[in-house]
């Protein structure tokens, strides 16, 4: 086989600080000068340059809580989002398992955005054509920053709530052996990536903070890759609750709801078949426009936080850091702390895919949609959305039966794409997901020998 381009190692994503002292001063160099230079790839990490994880911790003057909510930063992976991580492991593993060859294959995404934008991206770096699928109707951010990695679109009807529409197509595409789809939904690098790099990165992002243990972690599933985090944080801390949430316009896990809404990156009306249920303590929906409300007080609501107590530091920090899945992420944590009772010395840890840089239309078209945000408004909504979240819509999941209605969904979701009921049913076990998260150390190895 062919010697593999230079890429990092699960480990080296999740320590930096291993990467020989030449290659990751010169990813950094890369990361703020030339973002097209394949050395980018040693910045799929969480650490920033001081190799600490980028995270804030929200005051209590924000969140109305006295648990501390702990949020792990997205916008600093190349790109501009952490789904880089899973497009690039899942690419990879097909490049050093041989079955994705440079200048042979054509690389499928299937996508909502952020993960079509990391295929788009990483697929730039290591010499592949890209085509992504995603809906039709999702902000024109995205589209441009696909285009501009050298991606192609292959756009399906509908929007955040129809990806299975692009699921069908990716399938249907898959039929011409030169493309290769990185599956987001269905393929375990997604998997291995957000468990190993993502939920050892959680576990150290809460060192020094409050009693340094977890007590939640919510996360909004899209592809359902992120909430792995929290098997391997259940692993170190084996009291903390896991919370998966979803729009309350398209309450799929919970209820079986399916509607539209406009949180992008989440909620696809599935529950997706790398979503390990049985780890999945709770559901809690949050309403699509308190997130964009809540992405206008953090982009233009400086003042009006200041003017609620919250540092002026943090308040300008915030500006550019989140998108509307990090908004509700940090919604779903409020609920969590408040409904689990959590005081000061407990930590809900929870995700900031991307941030702003690709939702200036999504704000515009809330601006549109109101005749005033003054100051006075945004606290109002400040209030409303996070110091009075409240304990409403809340579902516990720590029942069997109640996680056979999860188990039920993904056979219904995914008998129809191939899969067979004993496969679905393997999936129920631990044992099967340990299995898949061993293979980590596993493409380590192969990825070191084969660079």
């Amino acid at each position: 086989m062919n010697k593999i381009p230079f890429g990092p190692t699960y480990d080296e994503m999740l320590h930096p600080e291993t990467v020989k002292a030449e290659v990751r001063q010169k990813a950094l160099k890369a990361l703020q000068e030339d973002e097209l230079d394949p050395v980018n790839l040693f910045n799929i990490t969480w650490k920033n340059n001081r190799d600490e994880v980028r995270k804030m911790v929200l005051p209590s003057a924000l969140t109305g809580v006295d648990a501390n909510i702990v949020v792990m930063l997205g916008c600093g992976f190349p790109s501009g989002s952490h789904k880089v991580g899973p497009a690039y492991s899942t690419l990879i593993e097909g490049m050093v398992d041989n079955e994705i060859v440079p200048g042979e294959h054509t690389i499928l995404g299937p996508s909502t955005g952020n993960f079509g934008i990391g295929t788009a991206y990483i697929s730039k770096l290591l010499g592949f054509r890209a085509i992504v699928i995603m809906p039709d109707n999702m902000s024109k951010e995205r589209y441009e920053r696909i285009r501009k990695y050298g991606g192609e679109l292959e756009l399906t009807p509908g929007s955040e709530s129809d990806v299975i529409l692009t699921l069908e197509r990716t399938h249907a595409m898959m039929k011409d052996p030169k493309n290769k789809a990185l599956a987001q939904f269905e393929l375990f690098p997604n998997y291995r990536f957000h468990r190993h790099v993502t939920g050892n990165s959680a576990v150290e992002a809460v060192k020094g903070v409050g009693n340094g243990r977890i007590a939640g972690f919510t996360s909004a599933p899209g592809s359902a890759g992120t909430i792995a985090a929290g098997d391997q944080i259940k692993k170190v801390f084996p009291e903390a609750r896991i919370a998966a949430l979803e729009p309350y316009e398209c309450s799929t896990l919970a209820n079986g709801g399916r509607g539209q809404h406009r949180i992008e990156g989440i909620g696809d009306k599935m529950c997706t078949l790398i979503h390990n249920v049985g780890t999945t303590d709770f559901v809690i929906l949050i309403k699509d426009e308190e997130t964009i409300q809540g992405l206008k007080i953090f982009h233009d609501g400086a003042e009006a936080l200041v003017h609620m107590g919250v540092d002026r530091e943090i308040a300008l920090n915030l500006q550019n850091s989140f998108g509307p899945s990090g908004i509700c992420n940090i919604i779903g944590a409020i609920k969590l702390a408040k409904f689990l009772r959590l005081g000061p010395d407990d930590n809900v840890v929870t995700v900031a895919t991307d941030g702003f840089d690709r939702y200036h239309s999504v704000l515009a078209d809330l601006n549109g949609r109101y005749l005033e945000t003054t100051e006075q408004v945004l606290q109002r909504w400040t209030r409303n959305i996070f110091l009075d979240a409240g304990e409403d819509s809340v579902f516990d999941f720590r029942q069997q039966a109640r996680k056979e209605q999860l188990y039920r969904q993904k056979e219904n979701d995914w008998l129809k794409f191939g899969y067979t009921k004993q496969f679905l049913d393997s999936m129920r076990e631990q044992t099967f997901w340990e299995q898949e998260y061993a293979k980590v150390q596993t493409y380590n190895e192969k990825i070191a020998a084969l660079r």
